[in-house]
């Protein structure tokens, strides 16, 4: 089951509040959820913001993916988990890199 953390509408016309929620991917965008993670109000003067972040730290390191909006929220309040995540796929697409560049040498190896 992939999961991604997003925004889910809430509220009445004119009015919307979101939750920030982690999903099934399949699930539509106002659909049922696996946990809330936080809550968003831009009506007010002063947008309120509320995110637990130690359990979205938890479900990141568990795979979880962020959609772009969440992402841009997240990194009005936590930017430090967001450079976190950041390098940890830099570091993962690093070690892809490396593998394929061993196995392409060895590759040469082997056919010269």
């Amino acid at each position: 089951m992939a999961l991604k953390i997003r925004l889910r509408q809430q509220g009445r016309r004119n009015l919307s509040v979101y939750r920030l929620v982690l999903t099934d991917v399949r699930t539509r965008r106002d659909g049922k959820y696996v946990e809330l993670l936080g809550f968003y109000d831009p009506n007010h003067a002063e947008s309120v913001v509320k995110v637990e972040t130690e359990r979205l730290r938890h479900w990141l390191n568990l795979g979880a993916e962020l959609s772009d909006r969440a992402e841009s929220l997240i990194k009005k309040i936590a930017p430090e988990l967001v450079k976190e995540l950041r390098d940890k796929q830099a570091v993962s697409r690093a070690k892809v890199c490396a593998k394929k560049r061993a196995a392409r040498k060895n590759k040469e190896t082997v056919t010269a």
